[in-house]
């Protein structure tokens, strides 16, 4: 019986770094040393552009200080309700112009028209309502969060497939059984879209009604920074921000997907 050796191919390593990863690298350090050589070209007024290292030490300072960290917690606790407050009520308004047909034709364009306004044209409204302190900011940053939660979820809600609802309705499911074993469960990643878009704009909105009028806050330390012409000191706490911005984005979007893994 003849036998035939096998050929067999080596496996190709794959390389440590993707190339999407080298790319970004890439860009990252393209952009520093590009940051840094218009830092020392004198083009600009001086510490317009201040060095790299410069804003590493503001930076290392800034985080050396516990005051930072209570301005920081004051800001985070006003985003957090805005979230909170304008994420439920946005939630409970798109639920119900996605499941009305009628209100939906009759308020939905509210929504649409009002949406992409600046919300600090309100901010003097706010004040007057809410006062100069915390109130404001959180009213701002909760009207901020509103639109974007509640046009997703209403744009969620017509796209739940029929066949769930009218099983729900043929096992009689109250209004509180609808919403929280079928609307919310196939909604799941609208809403998480539209929190993780408020949580930009209700950010947004605390920051500058925290810049137009407050003695704390991170708003506050920008300002401050810049009035001074504190240039290290104010990019120093906009790459922090940066940086929490940027993961309290992936935590929502890592719990949206921790969510689809457990129903699935």
């Amino acid at each position: 019986m003849a036998t035939t050796d096998r050929l067999t191919r080596p496996a190709t390593a794959e390389p440590l770094v993707s190339p999407v990863t080298l790319l970004r690298i890439a860009i990252i350090l393209a952009v520093l040393a590009m940051w840094e050589f218009l830092a020392h070209s004198g083009w600009l007024y001086r510490d317009v552009v201040p060095s790299l290292f410069a804003i590493g030490k503001a930076l290392y300072d800034l985080l050396s200080h516990g005051d930072y960290y209570f301005n920081l917690g004051v800001t985070a606790a006003e985003i957090g309700t805005a979230l909170l407050i304008g994420g439920i009520s946005g939630l409970a308004v798109g639920i119900l112009l996605g499941a009305n047909r009628f209100l939906s034709k009759a308020f939905e364009p509210y929504l649409y028209y009002l949406g992409p306004t600046p919300k600090i044209i309100f901010f003097p409204i706010m004040i007057m309502w809410f006062g100069v302190g915390p109130g404001s900011k959180i009213a701002l940053g909760t009207l901020s969060c509103f639109f974007p939660v509640a046009l997703s979820v209403a744009a969620g809600m017509r796209q739940i497939d029929k066949v769930l609802i009218r099983v729900g309705k043929s096992f009689r499911a109250s209004t509180w059984q609808m919403v929280m074993k079928i609307y919310l469960p196939a909604m799941r990643h609208p809403i998480i879209n539209g929190i993780r878009l408020g949580l930009g704009v209700a950010l947004i909105g605390t920051l500058l009604a925290e810049t137009k009028l407050s003695n704390k806050g991170i708003g506050f330390l920008i300002i401050n920074a810049y009035s001074t012409f504190d240039m290290p000191r104010m990019y120093a706490m906009l790459i922090v921000l940066f940086v929490l911005a940027i993961g309290a984005n992936a935590l929502v979007g890592r719990l949206g997907g921790l969510e689809s893994i457990k129903r699935n």
